[in-house]
């Protein structure tokens, strides 16, 4: 059972954090109309298609900086508490630090799990709809960014089928010199080409042009050509150069289901897919991070009062940020392990958090 300073600590963690969001996002709002509107009139984007942006935005924006809102909240409404010597009675009342911490691990708890079942289902919505409208209104050339680097690609499709191009039309759905081989172990067994192929979504199939069939034989090879051939296939040629944003849009089952398919091609971009596969997991355990550092932080009256706290929480907060940002980036561009990159500043600032709570205890 909760206890009443349980319920008091808290009821104020939740309410500060919400407060912190509802007085923060507005503000993101006008500084990002502000950046756009010019952007926006220039491309005559529709009133409908603005307030669906927002929309996305609100949900895309509390979601990347959560945990700045929830750190400095924590370090607003607990300095509070230390101001009013509220955390002095509480422990001069013979309940330990540990325990005083337990209403804030609840917090912690509770918003964790919002924050994983919104990062599984309801963020991959909105960040799809925010970069879609980013790369469609605001980027020039925007269709084409967002479709990376469309030029010699290789796939393996499946166990036995490679397919490669050589560039790629996002826009026409066209292909061109187009090569699909098909081995049984190490050994060719056949393997078509065409100048170009191009998608018919009305029906799912492709048009292949300068089609050539060369099927590998025992006494001798098979070759079958056609200046047209229409037929259908088990991929989709889109897949062929997904957009570069495609993990984050991703619900958390068919993210899993994609990264297995693109390892399967040898995919160059893997990494960037796990790194968005695993911040869905990390970002909600730093809340419990995040709150331990906050309140070791924050729980003394100092002679700088809460701009002192605040001033320390900033640069606390920020310095996770920079990690956080350092080490995805680098696991995306390099081959240092994904895992290893979105986790290290939860061990480094976990290790942090351990060091401030033992002083603290003391």
């Amino acid at each position: 059972m909760l206890s009443i300073i349980d319920k008091y600590i808290l009821k104020r963690y939740l309410a500060t954090f919400g407060a912190m969001l509802f007085m923060f996002i507005p503000i993101g709002i006008v500084i990002d109309v502000s950046e756009k509107v010019n952007k926006m009139i220039e491309n005559k984007v529709p009133i409908l298609d603005i307030a669906i942006y927002y929309y996305h935005f609100t949900i895309y924006f509390a979601n990347s900086l959560f945990p700045i809102f929830l750190f400095l909240s924590i370090i607003w409404f607990t300095s509070k508490l230390a101001n009013n010597t509220e955390i002095i009675a509480i422990l001069s009342s013979g309940i330990s630090f540990t325990r005083f911490l337990r209403p804030y691990i609840i917090g912690a708890s509770l918003i964790s799990v919002f924050v994983l079942i919104m990062g599984f289902y309801v963020v991959p919505a909105s960040s799809e709809g925010f970069n879609n409208f980013r790369y469609t209104y605001l980027k020039g050339g925007g269709q084409e960014q967002m479709r990376g680097d469309n030029t010699d690609v290789y796939r393996q499709i499946n166990d036995n089928e490679f397919l490669y191009v050589n560039s790629f039309n996002a826009q026409s759905k066209v292909a061109f010199n187009f090569a699909l081989e098909k081995f049984d172990k190490e050994n060719l067994v056949s393997k078509v080409t065409a100048s170009r192929i191009k998608w018919n979504p009305q029906d799912s199939t492709y048009t292949m042009y300068d089609y050539t069939k060369r099927t590998v034989g025992v006494l001798g090879d098979k070759i079958e050509k056609m200046p047209e051939k229409k037929t259908k296939f088990s991929f989709d040629l889109e897949d062929l150069t997904p957009v570069i944003y495609i993990a984050e849009t991703l619900s958390l089952d068919k993210l899993y289901q994609f990264i297995d398919k693109e390892r399967k091609r040898g995919s160059s971009n893997i990494n960037i897919y796990l790194v968005v596969l695993y911040k869905k997991y990390s970002v909600p355990v730093s809340a419990f991070i995040l709150t331990i550092i906050a309140v070791s932080v924050s729980y003394k009256k100092r002679r700088g009062g809460m701009g002192m706290n605040l001033t320390i929480g900033i640069a606390i907060a920020f310095g996770y940020v920079f990690f956080d940002k350092i080490f995805g980036t680098l696991a995306e561009k390099s081959t240092f392990s994904p895992l290893l990159a979105v986790w290290f500043p939860n061990v480094i600032f976990g290790i942090l958090a351990i060091f401030l709570l033992r002083n603290a205890k003391r």
